[in-house]
C-alpha cells in the first residue's frame, strides 16, 4: 500500500471578505512534499488576495492555514519566513542600492536573527559570502555578485529574488508570478531554473503563463471568484469544461 503524499502547506477553507464583497470563498488546497501545484485564474478571481492569507500579510476571517503540520493562521508574516515559508513577489522587492551578494548574504544572516548594523557587518563574514555565491550561481548569476540591482535586468532581479528566498534554506516557495513582465528568453530561463528546482523544494506557482504552468505544475488549481472550481493535472485541466469557459478558452483544446 503507498503511503499518501505528505502536505507541506495546507489552506483549509479560507474566507476573506472586504464589506460585501467574498475575495476567497472556502479556499482548500494543499501542496505536497515536492511537488508543484500552480494556481491560476482571471484578473479579478482573488489570487492576490489568498497568497496574501498564505503568507501573513492579511488576516483570515475564517478557516485555517497549516505548514509542516503546525497551524500558522494567528503567526505574523516574518514569523511565518523564519519558519520556512519562502516567497517571491509579483512585484519585485529589492534594494537598488545594494549588490547581487548584499542582498543574499542578509537573506542568509536574518536565518540566524543577525541585522546588518556598523557592529557586525555579514559582508565580512567569509563563511556567509561563500555560501551567498553558491545560491547566487545556483540561479544563475555567478559572475554578478558585486552587481548594483539598479543595473540587473529585469528577469537577473526575479532570478535573484529566488536566490534570497532558496538562501533561507525554504521548506516551501510562494512564487507570486515569477515570470511577469518577461520577455520570451528571460521565461524561458525561468522556466528551466524552476525544473532544476523541482522535487527539490514544493513549490506553490501563482502564474498567467500557461505554457509556464503546463510544463511546470503537478497539479493545477483554478481560482473563479475567490472560489477554487477545480484541482487536476494539466491533462485533466484542459479537458474541464468549466476552467476552459472561465479561464483557458477554445485554445486549450
Amino acid at each position: 500500500m503507498t503511503d499518501a503524499p505528505v502536505a507541506v502547506l495546507s489552506l483549509d477553507h479560507l474566507c476573506k471578505s472586504f464589506g460585501a464583497l467574498q475575495v476567497t470563498n472556502d479556499v482548500t488546497i494543499d501542496l505536497r512534499e515536492g511537488e508543484v501545484h500552480a494556481l491560476i485564474g482571471p484578473n479579478g478571481a482573488g489570487k492576490t488576495t489568498l497568497i496574501s492569507q498564505i503568507c501573513g500579510d492579511l488576516r483570515c476571517d475564517s478557516g485555517h492555514v497549516h505548514f509542516k503540520g503546525q497551524d500558522i493562521t494567528a503567526f505574523k508574516a516574518h514569523r511565518r519566513v523564519r519558519m520556512g515559508l519562502g516567497r517571491s513577489f509579483q512585484i519585485t522587492q529589492l534594494c537598488l542600492e545594494f549588490t547581487v551578494l548584499d542582498h543574499v548574504i542578509l537573506s542568509l544572516d536574518s536565518i540566524g536573527g543577525g541585522s546588518f548594523n556598523i557592529f557586525s557587518n555579514p559582508r565580512k563574514n567569509p563563511s556567509l559570502r561563500e555560501q551567498a555565491c553558491q545560491w547566487i550561481a545556483e540561479v544563475g548569476l555567478g559572475g554578478r555578485e558585486n552587481s548594483l540591482v539598479a543595473n540587473l535586468a529585469h528577469g537577473e532581479r526575479r532570478q535573484l529574488e529566488l536566490a534570497v528566498a532558496l538562501a533561507r534554506n525554504p521548506g516551501a516557495l510562494v512564487l507570486d508570478e515569477p515570470m511577469a513582465g518577461m520577455g520570451s528568453e528571460e521565461t524561458a530561463r525561468m522556466i528551466g531554473l524552476l525544473q532544476g528546482l523541482k522535487g527539490r523544494y514544493p513549490m506553490l506557482l501563482v502564474e498567467h503563463d500557461m505554457d509556464a504552468v503546463f510544463t511546470l505544475a503537478d497539479r493545477i488549481s483554478v481560482l473563479v471568484y475567490g472560489r477554487v472550481i477545480f484541482t487536476g493535472t494539466a491533462d485533466e485541466i484542459r479537458r474541464h469544461p468549466e476552467v476552459r469557459s472561465a479561464y483557458l478558452g477554445d485554445e486549450a483544446c
